[in-house]
């Protein structure tokens, strides 16, 4: 429904209606091709403070991860339809009163869960959809703070997903491929990713939003036309049968026991790729999986999609942003909150402590940002507490003197 239908439906007043757009200006969105994604995932686990929710794809998938990434030293939770109902009552609650909790999960998670101090969102593979993805990240940094949104995506998810295409009703195809179709515009985007999503929601956004991973660090595109040309010319030549790393072989002419048994070393494709572009094949082949130039036979061996036709005939360019280097960037993200201040982490122990006595979140009591112009301003008394940020005349008198004594102690 769109506003005009829910604005008739519920009968509301002109005054009292409020139009919002879907920009939301803390979340950084980031997206990385999958490659060994528990590790990338621990790896982003360990550099990233404060609660945060992992979106894996089935029940076991979050078994196995929460598995591996207990191995941070992190608070991890599980979370999905095939645990006993108290069980996950449990977990969730105990989620919500955290302040560093990682909770991994199915889509089943995050419904209703009233949590403003959520600081990152992983989606461990391809979302179902924008509007999920979209929905999904929003449960990030409700309080405002900093918040991060991270993807991993690997060629695999399209395969699955064009797959269950095969599958839909005629009626219901071309809003499935749509959907794909958006999916891969996201994950392959080399211009600003927060555009592309506000785009699709109808709205008219900045061509930059200064706060997702293109826009940070813009990527040189690229044209592989020719690459991504040989890649399909490949595919085709041997048979349509084959797996990645068969055809890279042959594409790199490597002197292979497989490939000179099926006579692959005498075919026309073998050899011609160049050494400045046997880096880009693997990027290529996603971004071709992505976009049905190549699709996958039952067997996980390469074939060409409906996509690759235009390619081959030269009627259809293709471009990608440049693939990163890896690095291993050392980081501490969640919100802005400093790093080796004594009085902010003596505050954010207080706030634990009477969280846990109260049986309540600690966000309930302060919210960070309300911690940090604490630490900032260190007001001793109850009448220079008041001139904080944040702090109301109720919780002034219920924790403002607790929070004085432990600023006193460090003055």
């Amino acid at each position: 429904a769109n506003s005009d239908d829910i604005h008739d439906q519920l009968s509301l007043h002109e005054e009292g209606l409020i139009l919002a757009g879907f920009y939301i200006a803390n979340i950084r969105y980031t997206v990385a091709p999958r490659d060994g994604g528990a590790r990338q995932i621990a790896d982003f686990v360990t550099r990233t403070a404060g609660a945060g929710i992992i979106y894996a794809g089935s029940r076991k998938g979050c078994e196995q991860l929460a598995e591996k990434l207990s191995a941070t030293g992190r608070t991890v939770g599980v979370y999905h339809a095939g645990l006993p109902p108290e069980q996950r009552a449990a977990v969730q609650a105990e989620f919500v009163a955290s302040e560093d909790m990682v909770m991994v999960a199915t889509i089943a998670f995050g419904m209703g869960i009233d949590k403003p101090d959520v600081r990152f969102v992983v989606h461990a593979a391809l979302p179902k959809s924008i509007e999920a993805y979209y929905q999904e990240t929003g449960r990030a940094g409700r309080d405002g703070d900093p918040a991060e949104a991270q993807m991993f995506w690997s060629a695999s998810d399209f395969a699955r997903a064009h797959h269950w295409l095969g599958d839909v009703e005629p009626d219901r195809l071309a809003s499935g491929r749509a959907r794909v179709n958006a999916l891969a515009g996201l994950v392959e985007a080399s211009t600003c990713r927060r555009a592309l999503l506000l785009k699709h929601f109808g709205e008219q956004p900045d061509d930059s939003c200064g706060n997702c991973d293109i826009c940070l660090d813009p990527p040189k595109v690229l044209d592989v036309t020719q690459v991504t040309q040989k890649l399909l010319s490949a595919v085709y030549r041997t048979g349509q049968s084959y797996g990645i790393g068969h055809i890279e072989k042959v594409l790199q002419g490597r002197e292979d026991e497989r490939v000179s048994q099926r006579g692959h070393d005498a075919l026309s494709v073998f050899g011609i790729l160049t050494e400045d572009e046997a880096p880009l094949l693997r990027p290529v082949m996603r971004a071709a999986m992505a976009h049905e130039m190549l699709t996958t036979t039952e067997h996980g061996g390469l074939a060409l999609g409906p996509g690759a036709r235009s390619v081959l005939k030269g009627e259809r360019d293709v471009t990608i942003a440049e693939p990163r280097k890896k690095t291993r960037r050392q980081r501490r993200c969640g919100g802005t909150n400093p790093t080796g201040d004594p009085l902010f982490e003596a505050l954010r122990a207080k706030r634990a402590e009477l969280a846990r006595a109260n049986g309540i979140p600690a966000y309930i009591i302060f919210h960070d940002s309300v911690l940090r112009e604490m630490a900032s301003a260190k007001p001793q008394s109850l009448e220079t507490m008041a001139h904080v940020p944040g702090i109301g005349a109720k919780k002034l008198e219920t924790y403002g003197e607790d929070f004085c004594e432990v600023v006193r102690a460090f003055a």
